[in-house]
């Protein structure tokens, strides 16, 4: 099957289950021996490799090489061991995945359990992070495949079945059905995502919920919701948000007097209006993920006598079971009482159920970077805060169905910092939203000067996400994503969820002064030698007619030591050399015959016009702020996004462009633009390219 891409042109719970004293602590395990795999591993045993080039065992089957194994893995009496050696026919799912097949282990990882838990009650979405086609018969070869959301895309990640045992017994994650897997290889593979394990022994449900939907995950405040309860939480259901639950303020996973746990991520999966005797009660239903340990209060399983007041038929109807399995039913007033933090994950209508009555968000992303002295100003504090990221905000759709009187368009935001924690950078971070400036979609210096938000975040934070929920008035606004410190670099993605009908852009900023070229001046002249002197210089670096990189390296060299740029040959590469040769090759042999290099030589002739008209203050270089215009000048139009990568990647350590680094920039530019073009026949502003069309575009340049 050939692969191809599609390119276009366009505060919560604190981490749950960290316990010195945890029952899943290296001591309790020993350390006299290791499993098979791990002697392998640690030893340096080089294992053979099937014909799709997986590692494969003794067995023949694959052994995922790559998992983190840490010393909790590795301890006396713990074997790893595959589902075929447990049980005599090992199921991966039996009579379809639900929320009951997830029973924790001796790893402290409820609040993954309690997502996943979530996550089952929506086949839609299990069947996006777990393949349901896989099984342990037709084509088994040792190894299961999951995908999870990371930063905007789904990621896959492979692992073997292999999982540590002790005494036949699975350690971690299992599921009540002894020859059912699909669970436990889903905890392995989210654990091989975060670095093993070990990675899990403490966490946010919400961030786990994100990995494994793509939704938005918010933090509330059970006392601060709505006074019609129910009906919050129904909207939300209704929306296809995900919902956990926990209470913080005992010692950790500690009950309480009638039963709740401390600390402890409860999954709330369904609103009932229950018919009784005595009148119509809302239920709210809650799985703990352990399995056990349920609410002992009223409406509980088994010492609740007010279930004798509801219909036979009508308890069918909540599917209500009466046996301690980890799921209940309470009232609202005790969900109340007894619950303090709430965290919804958010779906969004690329994630919604086909044919669903649902009304999902819509979702816009914006990826973006903060680059020292070009877009990271930092908080209000620095008096930089205008460099930051802007996006214009329009709000024209109202909400639907609401009984306020007063018209306002409800979002959410999202503001997510990339791969920090694999540098073991956690920024701080934060969302502000003023007015819109009348006439222009970029707030300046001067209008932050004198404008107020009218939302944002409460405070600076360092965790992965900050949301930023609420409503305004039909209108136009102004999204800044900003750090706390100014000048720190670091990657975000934005997402902003609103009602169909509103959306979100990058910000134009306004167009600098462009001074024209006089149409008789060609400050190249003064610059470059002319077409003459230059073709001698052709002959005399090239060979044979043809000029490889290292001969433009030469003869650019001394080219420019004779005119006013005298000394930027000191910046020219041979690098620059190398794409400038094959983004003007037209016979791929990386070599330029003297009708090549006349064309790159008008362009260059053409660039450096440019260069040293917005040149200003004659130092050879190009400030950050003239380079934008200067493109726009060459014909190339790009937005603040290119510009922070030009930032990271084509300035020198002062931020400026130094006249070699604008050639290759611009080839760069321009040689990419076309190549897109060319393949986008009809005009649609998107591409599709094969895997191997990709590759040369990307690696011959």
């Amino acid at each position: 099957m050939k692969k191809s891409l599609s390119l276009s042109s366009e505060g919560s719970l604190p981490p749950l289950e960290d316990d010195a004293d945890s029952i899943c602590s290296d001591e309790l395990l020993g350390s006299q021996s290791r499993s098979w795999l791990a002697d392998l591993l640690t030893t340096g045993v080089a294992l053979p490799e099937s014909e799709d080039g997986n590692t494969v065992g003794r067995d023949g089957l694959f052994v995922d090489y790559n998992f983190p194994l840490g010393e909790l893995e590795m301890q006396a009496g713990v074997k790893w061991k595959r589902p075929k050696e447990l049980c005599s026919s090992p199921q991966f799912i039996v009579n379809g995945a639900t929320r009951l097949d997830v029973r924790q282990g001796k790893l402290n990882d409820c609040w993954l359990l309690s997502a996943i838990a979530s996550l089952s009650v929506h086949r839609f979405l299990l069947k996006k992070v777990v393949p349901l086609g896989q099984s342990f018969q037709d084509g088994y070869k040792g190894y299961f495949s999951f995908w999870f959301w990371q930063y905007g895309q789904w990621e896959e990640v492979r692992i073997d079945d292999l999982l540590p045992t002790r005494d036949n017994n699975l350690i971690y994650l299992s599921s009540p059905q002894r020859q059912e897997f699909w669970s436990s290889l889903l905890e392995k593979a989210y654990a091989k995502l975060k670095g093993g394990y070990r990675a899990l022994d403490m966490g946010f449900p919400h961030e786990a919920m994100v990995d494994m939907t793509g939704g938005v995950a918010e933090v509330l405040k059970i006392s601060s919701l709505p006074r019609d309860l129910p009906t919050f939480l129904r909207h939300l259901l209704a929306k296809g948000a995900l919902i956990n639950c926990a209470n913080c303020q005992g010692p950790l996973e500690k009950r309480d007097e009638l039963g709740i746990m401390y600390r402890h991520a409860y999954s709330l999966t369904a609103v009932e209006e229950v018919k009784t005797a005595h009148g119509n009660k809302d239920l709210i239903r809650l799985l703990n993920p352990w399995g056990n340990t349920e609410w002992e209060g009223p409406w509980s399983d088994l010492k609740g006598p007010e279930w004798m007041t509801v219909s036979v038929e009508e308890q069918k109807r909540l599917e209500r079971v009466r046996r301690e399995d980890g799921e209940f039913w309470m009232s609202v007033s005790d969900f109340r009482q007894h619950f303090e933090t709430m965290e919804v994950c958010h779906l969004t209508n690329a994630l919604s159920e086909p044919g669903s009555s649902g009304l999902p968000w819509c979702c816009v992303m914006h990826h973006g970077n903060w680059v020292p002295n070009i877009s990271a100003g930092g908080s209000t504090n620095w008096g930089l805060f205008w460099q930051n990221p802007q996006y214009y905000f329009t709000l024209s759709e109202v909400d639907r169905g609401t009984a306020n009187s007063q018209k306002t368009c409800s979002f959410v935001l999202a503001l997510m910092q990339k791969h920090q924690r694999r540098r073991g950078i956690n920024l701080a971070i934060a969302l502000h939203i003023y007015p819109a400036h009348p006439k222009n979609t970029h707030l300046s210096p001067e209008d932050l000067k004198v404008l107020q938000p009218v939302l944002y975040s409460p405070n600076y934070t360092s965790r992965r996400e900050v949301v930023l929920r609420g409503s305004l008035p039909p209108g136009h606004y102004i999204i800044i994503s900003s750090t706390y410190e100014a000048n720190q670099q670091g990657a975000f993605l934005l997402r902003v969820l609103t009602e169909q009908g509103n959306a979100a852009i990058p910000a134009s900023k306004p167009p600098l002064d462009i001074p024209p070229l006089k149409e008789l001046s060609f400050p190249h002249q003064a610059a470059l030698p002319s077409l003459k002197s230059t073709k001698q210089l052709f002959k005399k670096h090239c060979n044979k007619g043809l000029c490889k990189p290292v001969h433009i390296h030469n003869l650019l060299t001394e080219a420019i030591q004779g005119g006013v740029l005298a000394g930027s040959e000191k910046y020219l590469a041979l690098e620059h050399c190398k794409s400038l040769v094959v983004l003007m090759d037209t016979q791929g042999d990386a070599r330029l015959n003297w009708l090549d290099f006349q064309c790159l030589w008008d362009k260059i002739r053409r660039w450096t016009d440019i260069f040293l008209t917005f040149d200003k203050n004659k130092t050879h270089h190009l400030e950050y702020k003239e380079v934008a215009p200067a493109l726009t000048k060459a014909g190339i139009m790009v937005d603040d996004l290119i510009m922070q990568l030009v930032g990271l990647r084509y300035t020198e350590p002062n931020m400026t462009i130094s006249y070699p680094g604008f050639l290759y920039l611009l080839m760069k530019l321009e040689s990419m633009t076309h190549k897109f073009q060319a393949y986008d026949m009809v005009g649609m502003g998107s591409i599709t390219v094969s895997y191997r069309q990709w590759l040369h575009m990307t690696m011959y340049n």
